[in-house]
């Protein structure tokens, strides 16, 4: 039986580490930044090794099991137009309408809450 790993990336710092780790995620086990694999003849590529963290598409495509979260949509934007766009679930890229312009109690009590709910 197989297990299965969701990361949660979230502000500013976790979406920009997080977007760097599944790049290397993705050189480690040769998979294009569109989600496919790059040469099934390699051991790495096969989704025995990488299936804890990936998800294979009904397309065949293999998508992170990630969630990106930022109140402050400029960090999201440069994920969703970037190299490795094509990679990740359009609905796990999630973004605020306004940030919580570095205020803690700001976002955690008023601009954020509606998230947490």
């Amino acid at each position: 039986m197989g297990r299965e790993i969701v990361s949660i990336h979230l502000g500013q710092a976790g979406v920009q580490v997080g977007n760097s780790c599944w790049e290397l995620y993705c050189l480690e086990h040769g998979i294009n930044p569109d989600g496919t694999i790059a040469d099934p003849s390699k051991p790495n590529s096969d989704p025995t090794y990488f299936g804890t963290y990936f998800s294979e598409s009904s397309s065949g495509k293999f998508v992170p099991r990630a969630v990106m979260m930022d109140l402050e949509s400029t960090v999201i934007d440069e994920v969703r137009r970037g190299p490795y766009s094509k990679l990740f679930n359009p609905n796990t890229l999630i973004t605020g309408v306004e940030d919580a312009s570095n205020n803690y109690a700001r976002g955690h009590y008023t601009t954020g809450r509606e998230y947490v709910d």
